[in-house]
């Protein structure tokens, strides 16, 4: 009888073991706050949060002053033209995520490509919950599967 009370315990404990993994990997709506070297490497993001929702600007750029006028880089690729003459630097990329804790993801939000001008629906998610020094960024119009995905690396100081 206490072989098989035995066996029982090593059995349980084996079986809950994956749960304490997930449970340990859970991860948090401020995970996601702090500075970011975007996949080109060409700029550092902060996500910070305002209210209930998540936001990121520019605060680095690798070239920070465009080399023919000799001036800081501009949103020149914006299709409003008022908006055309604003710095890169401090430009506001993300807005309005807000953090789903079934999905572990930060869903409805924009993301802005100063590169081509254009403004996509976007989600984020850390790919190994685990591993929260590695962002996932998906940007896409329409359907999700309509998109492209970035990954941006935390930066640590």
């Amino acid at each position: 009888m206490m072989k098989i009370s035995s066996f029982a315990i090593v059995l349980l404990g084996l079986m809950l073991s994956p749960f304490a993994l997930i449970q340990a990997q859970t991860v948090k709506a401020d995970d996601v706050v702090g500075v970011w070297l975007t996949q080109d490497k060409d700029s550092h993001v902060e996500i910070f949060k305002q209210g209930d929702k998540y936001f990121g600007k520019i605060i680095w750029l690798d070239e920070p002053i465009d080399s023919v006028t000799g001036k800081p880089k501009l949103d020149d690729k914006n299709p409003d033209a008022k908006l055309q003459s604003r710095p890169i630097m401090g430009l506001e990329l993300l807005a309005n995520f807000k953090y789903y804790p079934d999905d572990q993801e930060w869903e409805k939000g924009q993301i802005y490509d100063p590169k081509k001008g254009s403004t996509y629906s976007c989600y984020m998610e850390f790919p190994d919950p685990a591993n929260k020094n590695k962002l996932k960024i998906r940007g896409y119009i329409g359907f999700s599967l309509l998109g492209r995905t970035v990954y941006w690396t935390r930066v640590t100081q």
